[in-house]
C-alpha cells in the first residue's frame, strides 16, 4: 500500500499546488490558460513526437488494447447520451456524455502511467489519449454539429471535424513522430535533447494547469453532476475491468494500464467544448472538479490492485 501512495500523492500535489497559488493569488486569473496552452501547443507534443519518433510501432499497435479501451470509453458515452438526449437535446447530451467518458488521459494519464510502469507504460497511454483525442472527441463534435446544423449538413461537420483534428497538435505531433519512425533514422542528438527538455515539464505543468483550472470559481448549482462522476469514476473501469480481463483478454502490462486509464476523472476537454459552443458548462464543470476528487479513491483501489498482482514498476 505503500507504494500506491508514493505514486498517486505527487500527482495529487502538484494539482493542489496549483490549487493554492490561484485561491492565494500567486498566480493570475489567466494563468491557467496560459500554462494549459504552453502543455498543449509544446511540453505534450513533444512528449509524443519523442514518443512515437523513437518507439517501434510493433510496441504501440496492440489491436485488442484499442478495441477494449474504445468499447468501454464509447459505452459509456453512447449510455449518458441516450439517457440525456430527451431532457436536453442532442448537443448538450453530447457535452454530458463526454463529460462522462472523457479521461483525463494527457494531463494526469501520460504522467500517471510513467510513474507506474516505467517507459513501458507510454505505448498504453498514447493510445488511450488517441482513442480519447481522434475517435471520442471527435464523435462528440459531430454529434453536436449535426444537432446545431441539421443531418443535410452532415458532410461539413464531418469536414470541420477532419481540419480540427488536422490544427490539434495533440493529435499532428504523434502521426509527424510516427512517419519519422517509418524513415528509419535516428533523432539528431540537438533535437533530442531538445525535446527531452519540453518531455519533461509536461506532468508538472499540466497537473499545476488542472489545479489552477478547479480553483476558478464553480457554479453553485449543477444538476446530474454525480450521476457523471459515478459513470466515469466507477461504472468506466468496472466495464474495461470484463473486457480486458475477462471478455477479451489483454496482455499484463495492456490490461492494468487499460484499467487505470479508465479510472482517470474527467478532463477538462468536455469544458473546453462546452465553452466552444456556448453549451451549459455548470454539469461538466462540476464533473471535472468532483471525478478529480473522487478519483484519489479509484486511483488509489486500482493502484492496489495491480500491486497485489505485482503489475507496479519497483520505485
Amino acid at each position: 500500500m505503500t507504494s500506491v501512495f508514493t505514486v498517486i500523492l505527487p500527482v495529487f500535489a502538484l494539482i493542489l499546488v496549483g490549487f493554492a497559488c490561484r485561491r492565494l493569488s500567486v498566480l493570475g486569473p489567466g494563468a491557467a490558460s496560459e500554462i494549459n496552452r504552453m502543455v498543449v501547443w509544446l511540453c505534450l507534443p513533444a512528449l509524443l513526437f519523442q514518443a512515437t519518433a523513437t518507439t517501434a510501432w510493433s510496441t504501440l499497435w496492440e489491436p485488442r488494447f484499442v478495441l477494449v479501451y474504445s468499447l468501454s470509453t464509447l459505452s459509456v458515452f453512447v449510455v449518458t447520451l441516450l439517457w440525456r438526449l430527451r431532457r436536453i437535446g442532442l448537443a448538450d447530451a453530447s457535452v454530458q456524455g463526454l463529460g462522462a467518458a472523457y479521461a483525463n488521459t494527457g494531463y494526469m494519464g501520460i504522467p500517471l502511467c510513467l510513474m507506474v510502469f516505467g517507459d513501458a507504460g507510454l505505448p498504453p497511454a498514447l493510445v488511450g489519449s488517441l482513442v480519447v483525442i481522434c475517435v471520442l472527441f471527435a464523435l462528440a463534435v459531430v454529434c453536436i454539429e449535426v444537432a446545431l446544423q441539421s443531418e443535410k449538413h452532415l458532410g461539413r461537420a464531418v469536414l470541420k471535424v477532419a481540419l480540427a483534428l488536422a490544427r490539434n497538435p495533440l493529435v499532428v505531433a504523434p502521426l509527424l513522430g510516427g512517419l519519422w519512425a517509418m524513415g528509419g533514422l535516428p533523432l539528431p542528438v540537438p533535437l533530442q535533447r531538445f525535446l527531452e527538455l519540453l518531455a519533461a515539464a509536461t506532468a508538472p505543468c499540466a497537473l499545476i494547469a488542472l489545479g489552477l483550472f478547479l480553483a476558478q470559481k464553480q457554479p453553485q448549482s449543477a444538476q446530474d453532476s454525480h450521476a457523471l462522476v459515478a459513470l466515469k469514476l466507477v461504472a468506466h473501469p468496472l466495464i474495461t475491468w470484463v473486457l480486458a480481463f475477462h471478455l477479451l483478454p489483454l496482455p499484463p502490462l495492456w490490461a492494468y494500464s487499460a484499467l487505470l486509464l479508465s479510472a482517470l476523472p474527467t478532463g477538462t476537454g468536455p469544458f473546453m467544448l462546452a465553452e466552444f459552443y456556448r453549451r451549459d458548462a455548470s454539469v461538466v464543470s462540476r464533473t471535472i472538479l468532483h471525478s478529480t476528487l473522487g478519483a484519489l479513491l479509484t486511483l488509489s483501489l486500482c493502484l492496489y490492485l495491480i500491486e497485489r498482482q505485482g503489475g507496479l514498476t519497483p520505485l
